[in-house]
């Protein structure tokens, strides 16, 4: 499965070329490099290695590689990083981006999840401490809960409504925790950390079999089958297409403020499950669906809103996301078409 498409890698590469000066030379350590976000980000270090004099050195741990890869200037090593590890190299940048981040599978391992999430980050944070590397945390918009309608759009300052028992919580409570130990690190050990609360990120390489919705509803299309819609389909969403969301973090690496956290996303438009099917009948008018009670393998706990407050990212790092939702479920479904099975 080729995890992009080269026109989304180029969009990318041209929106951030200011950055590239900012990431020349340096030593950047990054967990989860073989996940959906992680794939983009080491490519984005390859690509831009081609463009600068002084190239980034990057060594990337994920437990899914098959076996450790070494390229010019960068090395991707297969390691489980909720397990202690320690290395003598010198990084200035830090990036803890593992995680499992499916409902259906978070569900399924609950332990792990919690594991990789905490135990990933401390020992990210010991290096970033050890080396004065600036550390940079992937948390969720999830550590927001279910907010009340006068806490939507949902700054950074919100402090969730979020249950620590039930389905979710080992996702959204591992989730936080890693938050704190980002504000201990920052405010007892002067580590630089920023803190990335992705929403709803989508595209071109999100496996078939991740259960996610854009996911299982572009399967459904391909295989001509009704789409199944969890509960009354009510709940709504904004939806951030990939190269929006990777410019935003790439942003946040290079411009974030020290002890800061920033929504990247979208924040237009909300739209319910329902409103979403009518915008992918504009791809295949013959899509039909069907309502149905949440299968025993997923979460029925989900929050009802979910749009983020994108004031201090346009502030901070002028992040201003323009892929309209169309037009990104048109690239995913072109995407789709060549790399799922149907």
């Amino acid at each position: 499965m080729k995890p992009f498409l080269e026109k989304d890698i180029n969009e990318i590469l041209k929106n951030t070329k200011n950055l590239y000066k900012l990431f020349a030379g340096k030593n950047i350590l990054m967990t989860g490099g073989n996940g959906f976000l992680g794939k983009y980000l080491v490519e984005y270090f390859k690509r831009i290695n081609k463009e600068i004099n002084k190239p980034v050195k990057l060594t990337v741990y994920d437990f899914t590689y098959k076996k450790n890869q070494f390229e010019k200037h960068i090395q991707l090593i297969k390691k489980d990083v909720s397990k202690p590890f320690y290395t003598k190299k010198k990084y200035d940048i830090v990036i803890h981006a593992a995680g499992i981040a499916s409902p259906f599978y978070y569900r399924k391992k609950p332990l792990e999840t919690i594991e990789v999430t905490i135990a990933g980050i401390k020992n990210c944070l010991k290096i970033a401490k050890n080396n004065n590397a600036k550390l940079i945390y992937f948390s969720t918009s999830e550590i927001y809960g279910d907010p009340s309608k006068n806490n939507v759009p949902t700054n950074e300052t919100y402090k969730g409504n979020v249950s620590s028992m039930g389905p979710r919580a080992c996702y959204d409570e591992s989730k936080r925790l890693g938050e704190t130990l980002c504000w201990v690190y920052s405010n007892y050990f002067n580590v630089h950390t920023n803190i990335i609360r992705p929403f709803n990120v989508y595209g071109p390489g999100m496996k078939q079999k991740d259960y996610r919705i854009f996911p299982n509803f572009i399967s459904s299309l391909l295989k001509k089958r009704k789409l199944n819609v969890y509960g009354v389909g009510s709940q709504t969403r904004t939806y951030c297409y990939i190269t929006d969301a990777i410019e935003g973090f790439l942003k946040v690496i290079c411009l974030g403020r020290s002890g800061e956290a920033y929504n990247i996303g979208n924040n237009k438009p909300e739209v319910s499950i329902i409103e979403v099917i009518k915008i992918l009948k504009k791809i295949d008018k013959n899509l039909k669906y069907k309502k149905i009670n949440y299968p025993k393998a997923y979460p029925s706990d989900e929050p009802q809103r979910r749009c983020p407050d994108l004031s201090k990212a346009k502030k901070h790092l002028n992040y201003n996301p323009n892929i309209q939702l169309l037009d990104g479920l048109n690239f995913f479904y072109d995407w789709a078409k060549n790399n799922y099975k149907y």
